[in-house]
C-alpha cells in the first residue's frame, strides 16, 4: 500500500511488445520468453560478456540490450529488450543483485557493478524456501526482498519486491509483512482504494487486507517500505495475476 515516503518517481509508459501481450492475456510469461528467444537472441543471452563500461539507469545501446536479454533468459523481467535502461530494467537488476547477495543501497542503486556483471556470467539461483511447496507456488523472501514464482517447480518469474517497513515516518511501527503459508484468494482489477492507500491489480492472500500488488506512478523502492503488503513493480503487476491460479496458488513468506 502507498504512503508518503522517499522513492524514485517516474511516469509509466504504456506497455509495449511482449509485456503488452502478457498483460492482454495473449501470452504467458513462459511463452513470451520463448517468443523472445530467437536463435540470435538465445545465443546472446546464453553467452554473456560483460561490457567495458559500467551500465546504469538512463543509458542505451547494444550493451544494455545484451543485459536485458541476459536478465530475461534468467527469468528476471527487464521490460522490453529495446536497449534502453529504464525503470523496468533497473528493478530487474535489483532483483538479480538481491539473489546474488549483493546489497542495493543509495550509492549503487542505479548502477550495474563489476561484481554484478561477473555474476551475470555465472549466476546463483534463488534460494528455494519451500522445496516441496507445490509445482506452482509463490515464494517471498523477506531477507532479500525477492519474490519467485515457480511453475512446474522451476522459476518462471523472479522479481524485486518491497515488503513491510516495520516503522514508517509519522505512522508508527508494526507495519510488518506476515510470515507463513498462505494461498491466493482473490484478484481485483485496476485501482483498489483501501484505508491505508491504493493497490493496483491486487492478488490477495490474507482476506482483503494483504496482497501482492502494484504501486501508483512510482518505482518500488529497493528497501522495505510498505504497510505489510508485497509490492511488485508496476509493469509486472500488469500481468502477474495472469501467471497464477486464483484462488489456490500457494504463497510462502519467509523472513
Amino acid at each position: 500500500m502507498r504512503h508518503a515516503a522517499w522513492r524514485l518517481v517516474f511516469s509509466w509508459p504504456a506497455l509495449s511488445g511482449l509485456g503488452a501481450l502478457i498483460a492482454a492475456g495473449a501470452l504467458t510469461l513462459g511463452q513470451a520468453g520463448a517468443a523472445a528467444a530467437s536463435p540470435a537472441r538465445t545465443a546472446a543471452a546464453a553467452v554473456y560478456i560483460p561490457p567495458k563500461q559500467l551500465l546504469k539507469l538512463g543509458m542505451h545501446g547494444p550493451a544494455v540490450r545484451r543485459l536485458q536479454l541476459r536478465l530475461a533468459a534468467l527469468k528476471y523481467y527487464p521490460g522490453a529488450t529495446d536497449g534502453k535502461f529504464g525503470l523496468e530494467t533497473l528493478e530487474a537488476v535489483w532483483a538479480f543483485k538481491e539473489v546474488q547477495g549483493y546489497p542495493v543501497n543509495f550509492a549503487n542503486e542505479d548502477v550495474v557493478s563489476r561484481a554484478t556483471e561477473r555474476a551475470l556470467v555465472h549466476p546463483r539461483s534463488p534460494r528455494v524456501l519451500v522445496p516441496r511447496g507445490g509445482r506452482m507456488r509463490i515464494e517471498v523472501n523477506l531477507n532479500n526482498e525477492v519474490l519467485v514464482l515457480y511453475n512446474r517447480n522451476t522459476p518462471e518469474l523472479i522479481s524485486h519486491v518491497s515488503t513491510g517497513a516495520g516503522c514508517l515516518p509519522g505512522q508508527g511501527c508494526g507495519w510488518n509483512t506476515p510470515t507463513g503459508n498462505f494461498h491466493t484468494l482473490s484478484f481485483l482489477p485496476g485501482w483498489v482504494h483501501v484505508p491505508l492507500g491504493e493497490m493496483y491489480n491486487p492478488v490477495f492472500f490474507i482476506g482483503t487486507k494483504y496482497a501482492i500488488h502494484g504501486e501508483y506512478n512510482t518505482s518500488v523502492p529497493f528497501y522495505p517500505d510498505s504497510h505489510g503488503c508485497v509490492r511488485i513493480p508496476m509493469d509486472i503487476a500488469n500481468f502477474f495475476h495472469k501467471l497464477v491460479k486464483i484462488p489456490g496458488t500457494p504463497v510462502y513468506i519467509r523472513g
